[in-house]
This record gives C-alpha cells, sequence and structure tokens, in this order.
C-alpha cells in the first residue's frame, strides 16, 4: 500500500552490485553444456546412421542417401521456347527422340540384357529334372513377347530418326527448305542413334553366345509336337495351338536367330506412297558420312588414353552406323573402313555388358562381306595375332599395374580428404569450385580404367578359353577391391559436399535452370544450329565445349560412377572367389580387402531380379547366396576356424613339443587381423568372423568337454587363451569339472557293476580298489576322493541309484550261491561235515579239525576242474568275493558321499546355527525373484547340513532286504553256510599266497597283494543267515594257528637235531618248510583280522534275534509320551 503512494515519476537507485553478471554467465554456462550435449547426441545419430556397420556403403540397404540427379519438371514444349517457330519444332522432334532413345537403352540395360543372360541360371545339371528346362522355357516366353515388342519399337525408332534426318537434308531442290542446313550438324542425334543400334547389337551377342537358351528352345518346340498329337491329354484347346505355335516362330525368327540388327538396318527406309526418298538423298548420304567421321575422329584421339570416359561404347555405335549407312546407300569409304578396322590394334574387344564381349573386326567383317573383299587377309589376321598378344603381355603386367593404381588411387582419397576439409575462402570459391570439379573427373577416369582393365581382360580369358593364372586372378581381384574403394569414397564425398557440387553445376551451367538431361540436350543441339556460320571463334568454341563436357560429366557424375564401379560382371568369373579368399588366408594383413570385394558380389543382386525363368527370381538369388557362403566357408572360415584351434591347442599343449613352433623357421600368420573386421554385410545377413570362429570354438570345447569331462581345465585355459591372443569373447561351458585324478567315473561303475567286481581287488584298510591286470604298464585305483569328485560332477542323486544297482547285481548273485548250496554233492558233504563236529567237538575242546576242511578242499577237486584248472570251491570262493567287492564298492559310495558334502559344506562358518536367508529376505522387503533363490539356497543348505552329518546306513538297509529270504524256512540248504567258511578260508589263503609269490616273478600275471573282498562276503553272507555264533563255535582260526604252530614248532626242534648232522640238504628243505608255514600262519592272521574288521560293519555283536528286540524296544518308545524318548538311552547296550 505504501509503494502505491509514492510519486511515479520516482524510481529507485540503480545499484550495480554484478549479479546480473554472475546469473548472465551461469546461464551462458549451462546453454554451452547443453550445445555440447546436443552436439554429442547429434553426432551419436550420425555414427548410428552412418555405414559404420559395414565398411562398405549400399545403395539399397544403407539408410539415407542423396540422389544429386537433378530433375525435370518442365516439358520439352515449355523448355525449347524461341521465336522461331520452326526452329522450335525442329530441335523438339529431334530432343524427343534422343529422349526416347535414352529410355529404351535403359530399358534394355536394366531389364533384357539381365533376362536374358540368367536365363538357366539358379540350377545346377545336377539338380534339373527332366521336364524343369521345359518349364523354364514356359515361363521366359512372356518375357520374349516383351523383347519382341521393345525391339519393334526400337526398329520404328530408327526409322523415324532417320527419316527425320532425312527430311531436313534432302538433295531434291524442289522440296521446301525447312531450316538452312549448311555448315548444321546434329552431331547429337547421330550419337543417340549409334547408341540404339548399340542396344539391339548386344541384345543379338546376348542371343548367340546363351547355348542353353537355344536348347531349352529345341526342347520347348519338341513338347509342344507332343502337345500337338495329343492337345486333350494336355487339357489344352487345338484351336489355341495353332496361333502360339505362330507366335513361337515369329518370336524365334525375330529374336533367336541372331538377325535382331541384321533386320533393323534392313528395313525398308524409303517411303512407298512417295514420301521421304532416303537411298537417292544424296545430301543425307553425305551428312551421314560427315558425322560418322566427326564421331569417329573425336573417339579414335581418346581410345586407349588415361583420359577415355566413354569412347569405346561410342566405337561400337559408329561401327552400327557405318553398317547402317553403307546398307542404305551402298557406298563404302575404304579408307575410313581400314581406319576403323586399325582400332582393333588398340581396343582388341569390348565388353558389352556383363561377360558379353564383342570384337569389331569380326563384326564389320560379317556384316559388309563385300567391303571386306576389298582388303587383304593378311591385316584380318593381324589383329587375331595382336589380340592373342595383348592377352599374353596383360597377363605379365597385370601385378606392375596394379600396384601402379593402388598408388594412383590412393593418392586420389588423399587428395580428395584434403580438399573436401580444407577451409573455404569466398574470394577464391570459384577456384575451389574447379579444383574438386577436376578431382573428382581424376577419380571417374580412375574408376572408368579400372573397370575396362578387368571387364576386358576376364572376358577375353572366357572368351578365348585360355586359363589364368593364380597371379592374375589375385591381381585382377586387387583391381575389383580399388573400384569399390572407389565408389565408396565418393559416396561419402558427393554426401558430404551437395551444396559444392550444385554449386558447381550452377556456376558451369549456361542454362537458367538446373542442369537436367533435358536441358543439356537442348543446349548441345541448339549449339548445333547456332555455331553455323562462324558465329564463335574456334578458340571461343572449344572452352565451351570443354565446359559443356564437364558439365555433362559432373551433372551424372553419380550415375556414371555407379555403372563404372558396377561389378555385376562377377557372377560369370565367379569361379575366381575361391582363389582370392585363399589368398586373403594367406596373407592376413589385408583382411579389409573382404569388405570390397563382398561389395562387388553383391552388385549382381539387382540385376538377378530381373530373371524370369524361375517361380521367382528369389530362387536365383537363394542359390547364389548359397554358393558364395559355401566357398567362403570351405576357403576361408572353416579354414580360419580349424588353424586358430590348432593354434590353442599347440600353445596350450607346448610342453609336449609337438612340432616346430619357431617362427623364423616355420614363418608366422597374425589371424588376429580377421577380428578386426566390420560385421560384413552380405543380402540379408551380416557376416561376423569374429563371431563365427568364436561359435566355432565355444561348440567344439563345450562337446569335447562333455566328452571327457576330465579336459576341462586344458580347455578353460585355451578359452582364456583365444580372448588374450584374438580377442575372443569365449562363453563359459558351465559344465560341472572333473579333475584329472577322477579315474573311474561312477556312472560308468554303475552300469557296468558286473564287470567292475570281477576286475578289480578291494582292499578293506585303505578303502581303495585296485585292477587285477591291465594290458599297460600301470593299474587304475579308485579310492574315497574320486568317488567324491565323481559325485560332485553327478550330483548327489547318483548314491541311491548306484544302490540300487548293486541289489540288482546282488539278487543275481545269490541265486547262483543257492544253486550252488543246494547242490545234492556240496550238501551232503556239508551235512555230513555238521554231523561230524558234533560228534567230535568235545573230544577236539570244541574246534573244528584242520584236516576236515583239507579233505573237504581236495574232496570237491573230484567233482570237476575248468579248463583254467579251477575247481568248483574256487568259483565258488570268487563269488563270494564278488558279493564282497559289492558291499565294499557301496561302502566307498558312502564314504565319498560323506566326503563330498563336507567338502561342499566346508564354507558354511557354523553347522549348528544357519540362518534362515528366506526370512531375511523377507523382512527387507526384496523381489519374489529373491526370495525364491534364497528358499533355494536354505533347502541346498538344510540338504548338505542332513547329509554330512548322517549319511545312509547302505549297509543295513542291504541286509534287512535279504536277511528275511535268507532265514526263511524253504530256504533250509542255505543254513549249511557256516561249515563250508573253513574250507573256502583254506582255498583263500592258499590263492591269495600263489598270487603274493607271482608279484616277485617277471611274468605277473595273475599277481596281487589284497583281495578283502573275500572277507566282506563271508562277513556278509553269515550277517544275512545269522550264523555269526555258529561260525564262532567252530572256533576255526585258533584249530588253524594251534595246527601251524604245533607244526612250527616242529620244524624248529627237527631244524635243531638235524644242525648236528650237517645235512645241509635236509636244513635247507626245513628252512623252506618253516618259512612256508609262517606265510600259511600269517596268512590266515591277516585274513582273521580283515573279517574281524568286514563283521563289524554288519553289527556282528548282535544275533537277529536281539536286533529285532531293539527295534521293538524303539518304537515302544516313540509311541510312549515325548519327556521319555527324549531321556531314553540312544547307545546300543553290548551284550
Amino acid at each position: 500500500m505504501a509503494l502505491e503512494t509514492l510519486s511515479p515519476d520516482w524510481e529507485f537507485d540503480r545499484l550495480d552490485d554484478g549479479s546480473q553478471k554472475i546469473h548472465a554467465e551461469v546461464q551462458l554456462k549451462n546453454y554451452g553444456k547443453f550445445l555440447e550435449e546436443y552436439t554429442s547426441q547429434l553426432r551419436r545419430i550420425e555414427d548410428a546412421l552412418d555405414d559404420s556397420v559395414g565398411d562398405v556403403w549400399d545403395f539399397s540397404l544403407d539408410p539415407i542417401s542423396l540422389k544429386l540427379l537433378p530433375y525435370e519438371q518442365s516439358s520439352l514444349l515449355e523448355l525449347i521456347n524461341t521465336e522461331n517457330k520452326v526452329l522450335n519444332k525442329v530441335i523438339t522432334v529431334y530432343a524427343a527422340l534422343c529422349c526416347e532413345i535414352k529410355k529404351l537403352k535403359y530399358e534394355a540395360e536394366t531389364t533384357f540384357y539381365n533376362g536374358l543372360l540368367f536365363y538357366g541360371e539358379g540350377a545346377t545339371d545336377s539338380s534339373m529334372v527332366e521336364g524343369d528346362s521345359q518349364i523354364q522355357m514356359g515361363r521366359f516366353i512372356s518375357f520374349l513377347q516383351e523383347l519382341s515388342c521393345f525391339v519393334t519399337r526400337c526398329y520404328e525408332v530408327v526409322m523415324n530418326v532417320i527419316h527425320q534426318l532425312a527430311v531436313l537434308y534432302t538433295s531434291n531442290k524442289n522440296a521446301p527448305k525447312i531450316i538452312e542446313t549448311s555448315g548444321v550438324h546434329f552431331q547429337t542425334m547421330y550419337e543417340h542413334l549409334g547408341e540404339l543400334l548399340t542396344v539391339l547389337l548386344t541384345l543379338d551377342e546376348i542371343v548367340d553366345n546363351h547355348a542353353t537358351l537355344k536348347d531349352h528352345w529345341t526342347m520347348y518346340k519338341r513338347l509342344l509336337k507332343s502337345v500337338h498329337h495329343n492337345p486333350s491329354k494336355f487339357g489344352i484347346q487345338e484351336d489355341k495351338l495353332k496361333p502360339f505355335e505362330k507366335l513361337l516362330l515369329k518370336l524365334e525368327g525375330q529374336l533367336l536367330d541372331g538377325m535382331i540388327f541384321q533386320a533393323c538396318i534392313e528395313q525398308q527406309f524409303d517411303s512407298l506412297n512417295g514420301g521421304v526418298a532416303v537411298s537417292k538423298n544424296s545430301a543425307f548420304a553425305e551428312e551421314f558420312a560427315y558425322n560418322i567421321r566427326t564421331i569417329f575422329a573425336n573417339v579414335e584421339a581418346k581410345l586407349g588414353e588415361p583420359s577415355e570416359i566413354d569412347q569405346r561404347d561410342k566405337y561400337v555405335g559408329i561401327c552400327g552406323l557405318f553398317v547402317l549407312h553403307f546398307q542404305i546407300f551402298r557406298t563404302v569409304d575404304k579408307k575410313f573402313y581400314k581406319s576403323l578396322l586399325d582400332i582393333g590394334k588398340k581396343v582388341p574387344a569390348i565388353t558389352l555388358t556383363a561377360n558379353i564381349i564383342w570384337f569389331p573386326d569380326n563384326f564389320l567383317v560379317q556384316k559388309m562381306p563385300a567391303a571386306a573383299k576389298l582388303l587383304d587377309r593378311r591385316s584380318h589376321h593381324t589383329i587375331k595375332t595382336h589380340r592373342e598378344s595383348f592377352l599374353q603381355q596383360k597377363a605379365q603386367s597385370l601385378t606392375k599395374e596394379m600396384q601402379s593404381y593402388y598408388v594412383f588411387v590412393s593418392s586420389w582419397m588423399t587428395k580428395m580428404e584434403s580438399i573436401l576439409f580444407k577451409e573455404q575462402r569466398m574470394d577464391k570459391f570459384a577456384e575451389d569450385l574447379t579444383n574438386r570439379c577436376n578431382v573428382f573427373i581424376q577419380g571417374f577416369l580412375y574408376a572408368y580404367s579400372l573397370s575396362t582393365i578387368i571387364k576386358t581382360t576376364m572376358n577375353l580369358y572366357m572368351s578365348m578359353q585360355k586359363p589364368m593364372t593364380k597371379t592374375s586372378v589375385k591381381a585382377l581381384c586387387r583391381f575389383v577391391e580399388l573400384l569399390k574403394k572407389r565408389v565408396i569414397s565418393d559416396k561419402k564425398y558427393s554426401e558430404q559436399r551437395l551444396d559444392v557440387l550444385s554449386a558447381l553445376v550452377l556456376a558451369e551451367n549456361t542454362l537458367n535452370g538446373p542442369s537436367t538431361k533435358q536441358r543439356r540436350l537442348i543446349v548441345s543441339l541448339a549449339l548445333s544450329v547456332g555455331t553455323q556460320m562462324k558465329t564463335f571463334k574456334d578458340e571461343e568454341l572449344l572452352p565451351l565445349q570443354v565446359v559443356m563436357k564437364k558439365l555433362d560429366l559432373i551433372s551424372e557424375l553419380g550415375e556414371r560412377i555407379r555403372t563404372q564401379c558396377d561389378c555385376c560382371f562377377l557372377y560369370w568369373h565367379r569361379a575366381v572367389f575361391p582363389i582370392y579368399l585363399d589368398d586373403v588366408y594367406e596373407n592376413a594383413v589385408d583382411a579389409s580387402r573382404l569388405q570390397y570385394m563382398f561389395s562387388a558380389l553383391r552388385d549382381c543382386v539387382p540385376a538377378m531380379m530381373h530373371s524370369r525363368h524361375l517361380e521367382s527370381y528369389e530362387v536365383l538369388l537363394e542359390c547364389y547366396d548359397k554358393e558364395i557362403m559355401e566357398v567362403l566357408n570351405e576357403h576361408l572360415l572353416d579354414k580360419l576356424c580349424k588353424e586358430i584351434e590348432k593354434d590353442l591347442r599347440l600353445s596350450v599343449h607346448t610342453h609336449l613339443k609337438l612340432d616346430d613352433r619357431n617362427p623364423f623357421r616355420v614363418g608366422m600368420k597374425d589371424l588376429a587381423h580377421f577380428f578386426s573386421l566390420n560385421p560384413i554385410r552380405f543380402f540379408n545377413r551380416f557376416i561376423d568372423i569374429k563371431v563365427y570362429v568364436t561359435h566355432y570354438l565355444d561348440k567344439t570345447f563345450y562337446n569335447l568337454t562333455t566328452v571327457a569331462l576330465h579336459d576341462w581345465a586344458t580347455y578353460s585355459e585355451m578359452r582364456n587363451l583365444a580372448t588374450q591372443r584374438y580377442g575372443l569373447f569365449m562363453t563359459e561351458a558351465h559344465l560341472p569339472s572333473q579333475t584329472l585324478e577322477q579315474g573311474l567315473d561312477v556312472l560308468e561303475i554303475m552300469r557296468n557293476i558286473h564287470v567292475f567286481v570281477s576286475r578289480y581287488l578291494y582292499n578293506l584298510n585303505n578303502q581303495i580298489f585296485i585292477e587285477r591286470a591291465s594290458n599297460n604298464k600301470h593299474l587304475n585305483t579308485i579310492n574315497i576322493r574320486h568317488v567324491a569328485n565323481s559325485i560332485r560332477t553327478h550330483g548327489t542323486g547318483i548314491m541311491n541309484t548306484t544302490v540300487n544297482f548293486t541289489y540288482q547285481f546282488l539278487r543275481k548273485k545269490f541265486y547262483i550261491f543257492s544253486q550252488f548250496m543246494y547242490d545234492e554233492h556240496i550238501k551232503s558233504r556239508l551235512i555230513k561235515d555238521i554231523r561230524f563236529f558234533r560228534e567230535v567237538k568235545d573230544q577236539n575242546d570244541h574246534k573244528y579239525p584242520f584236516e576236515r576242511a583239507e579233505k573237504f578242499n581236495r574232496g570237491i577237486r573230484k567233482l570237476g576242474m575248468t579248463p583254467d584248472g579251477q575247481s568248483y570251491l574256487d568259483q565258488f570262493r570268487q563269488l563270494i568275493s564278488q558279493i564282497g567287492n559289492a558291499m565294499g564298492y557301496v561302502r566307498m559310495i558312502r564314504s565319498g558321499g560323506l566326503h563330498c558334502c563336507s567338502s561342499a559344506i566346508r564354507f558354511v562358518p557354523d553347522l549348528e546355527d544357519i540362518v534362515n536367508f528366506e526370512e531375511l529376505v523377507k523382512e527387507e522387503g526384496l523381489s519374489e525373484e529373491t526370495q525364491k533363490a534364497a528358499r533355494q539356497l536354505d533347502s541346498v543348505l538344510t540338504d548338505l547340513t542332513r547329509n554330512s552329518a548322517e549319511g545312509t546306513e547302505y549297509f543295513k538297509m542291504l541286509v534287512d532286504v535279504f536277511a528275511p529270504e535268507f532265514r526263511s524256512p524253504k530256504n533250509m540248504h542255505l543254513r549249511n553256510f557256516y561249515i563250508i567258511v573253513p574250507p573256502l578260508t583254506l582255498n583263500f589263503v592258499e590263492h591269495s599266497i600263489s598270487c603274493k609269490e607271482k608279484l616277485n616273478k617277471k611274468n605277473k600275471s595273475g599277481a596281487a597283494f589284497t583281495d578283502d573282498g573275500f572277507a566282506m562276503g563271508v562277513a556278509y553272507i553269515l550277517k544275512l543267515l545269522d550264523q555269526y555264533q555258529e561260525f564262532d563255535s567252530l572256533h576255526w582260526f585258533q584249530s588253524v594257528r594251534e595246527k601251524y604252530v604245533k607244526e612250527i614248532r616242529a620244524v624248529a626242534k627237527q631244524q635243531n637235531v638235524q644242525s648236528t648232522t650237517q645235512d645241509e640238504k635236509l636244513l635247507q628243505t626245513m628252512n623252506l618248510t618253516h618259512k612256508r608255514l609262517e606265510v600259511c600262519l600269517q596268512e590266515f592272521e591277516l585274513l582273521y583280522f580283515s573279517l574281524s574288521s568286514a563283521r563289524i560293519f554288519f553289527r556282528a555283536d548282535k544275533t537277529a534275534a536281539e536286533e529285532n528286540q531293539e527295534k521293538r524296544e524303539e518304537e515302544s518308545a516313540k509311541t510312549s509320551n515325548g519327556d521319555l524318548s527324549s531321556t531314553a538311552p540312544t547307545d546300543p547296550v553290548v551284550k
């Protein structure tokens, strides 16, 4: 309110405290930062749209390109608008005809040439089925009909051009003069007419060189004859057949007999109804000849020179015009004819399109046989020999030329770079533009020269059917790469400096408007009239003509470059591709060249799209794609993969000294260059060499690791080496890794347990299995650590499966065991022995007599022996050993499981107090996925804790599963088992001694130092039968000990007696006896200890009745109240 009362004219004093300045600076800084960020964003977008994905710019695939060709909006009538109405009409007619010829030429080059050239491609002879060729030709008829219409149109245009020129240059003095023609030469018209004749001539050459087309045409005609005989069979109306046959005859006569050009020049040019006279028009004949000579003079000067542009194509047109002139006027200039032929010495052959090569001397002789007779034969022969010598010289000079062009193109690219990035000065703008224009034109000239060398050389080799040397192939492939380098550079620079080019075109443009084809055409036609009567002096006219030529070149620069750098012809010479790839592989330093070759190979695609003989051009493209990729795989990628794999293997195994790795002796290839390449774009795929090789190595290493898991460490090392040496980022295999000391795999043993228990021997104390015999110099062993590693590989689930397999195995073995015990001979002897023991036990101090066991052992041998000298008791002992080995294996599996679990859980700090991760995660409110992961971790830790703490009682399980059956009344014959144990132990000791003795012999076949499987087997079976007390009642081992101690003492006593008699032989015998008795006693002692140890596993302190009683007590304790159960003692009471 107070402010409102102040006078309006009063103002605050403006105090400058500097705050505004600071604020402005801050804003300026922010703006600067924004601009920097924006610039970097733009740069990123520019990079993304740039051709950085592939090194080669692709017209149809790259996202943005600027078309520099100016497009004419006005019609010819609007452009040609002067006061002189007659002149307007003349120029309009001629301009329209020239435009028509250009359109026809473009249509022929894109559609008809390619349609004919690619006929029959995409189907190999092996894949062609009977009738395929006729189907292809059937599809192609419509194309031939279109071609026929096109050719007819060309004839009409040629006729019209001749008539229009003949009317203007008439020798009839009575006819009215349209314009004054003295000194007026419409050279442009003749050049365009020459272009149209070239098109017809090229069509003839393509058909003439196309054997497949002619063969298929013949087969198609034969098919039509068959149809004619029986049209109903093919579902065709007879009245439609005749017109179709007439059409085919017309097509054959017009197109396939090589008469396209001939029919054109043989037209009736004189009007029959008194219209235009042509053949008798001497003024026109003279003008025609004058223009041919003028064009030829311009062409001849430039042919074969470095500044040559399109003179070769014009020369073909001149030959066509010359033949047309001869055909119409029937006069020939012998001197000029010879000049035309002499060009053959300078230019031995001209490529018309793709792989179609044209020899001017052959053409002129063939089309003008009358004129050819005027010349001597030697001059024709000279041209032919010159052609062959040209090819030989070219083959020798190719490499040299390639090197010099390499230098030229490289320096040109450097020049281009420096010109484009030089700062522009406005005062020197015109000079700059002229320089740039000259550099562009120079680049185009290089492109033209390269293109001519490649096409002429390759096509001449093909045409003359001469083999090409590898050196020539490599040099030509280098030329192709240079050509593609040119096109890339031009594309880039054209896009960068559109304004420069446009300014250049405008600066040098004599018209008020864009430099379009139509405008330039009208200028040249107008100049033809405008330069008569010496309007310009020669020194004034020459610069004008130079400017016009430059204008033509610059205006169509993009189009001309695309034409010259088009490598479509490579399709017909793709046989050189494998040689080229081999060369690239050998010289890996130049690996980047591949980009250019693939860009060249892709040039064939647009042309293939015009093929019409297959269901779709896609089929042809697929075939081409497949062929190129197969060659690339075979000659580069697969070789590269194998070489890198080999290098990695040899590097990892250098300690084995597998081959000479000295680079000074064997050379060195740095294949890493291939992996620095950008992906190569080809068809709709990117060929990334780095990814391809990485995938190959990943796949190979993974597959080989799965086959031999113990090699995982080697392949890990190779992966690391691949990353370090070649920059390949490999994928981890994530396979469970095995250690190098894994030995036999648990899975393998489980599957072949019957083989394992017979081939391996068990050692109870060390818990180890040793191979019985081996073909190698070493024996395999299996211990707890091996089993633990194996369980870590396959998971703990395999343990139960192993026990299950063992159970199946034991069932089969116990069946054999039962049969043996049931055998009458065995059963009767055992019953007899039991009866005998009961009778004499009081006399023998309750000890089973040693002699009785020995007698049983000998008696069994009388029943028969196997071919390898084994008794039934030997076989029975082996059976029990195998059962024991199986039990030893189960024990080892349990120990290995515990070992594996304890090593897995060693990272848990306190097994008694493990935190619950799921609860912690829920408290933190983490995602559902994290909770799920925590739940999984808790479950794993619980399992590991439980497994490491207890482990499963597998022995108890295997006892419980078989015991009821063994103890059942129906298997009473098994109860005799305890009485067969003494002879079995005797048999075992004899066997064990003989095995140990073999250890000291040279032939160690059958040698062994342990076989505790027998003790395990006996302990297990006694437990199943609940016969520990019965066996102990025999006091067998005491009996054995007493017997041997008694004998040893007797021998010792005898030795003392004999030592006085000094009979050395007898003493030696006694020493040996003494030693043998001690060995036997020792073996029995060892067996006793092993059996005692084995019995502990099966709780030998308890009988079956006591165990059942204990079980019942435990169950009743569980059902009683919790307090009692918690205080109940868990240790078993020893009785």
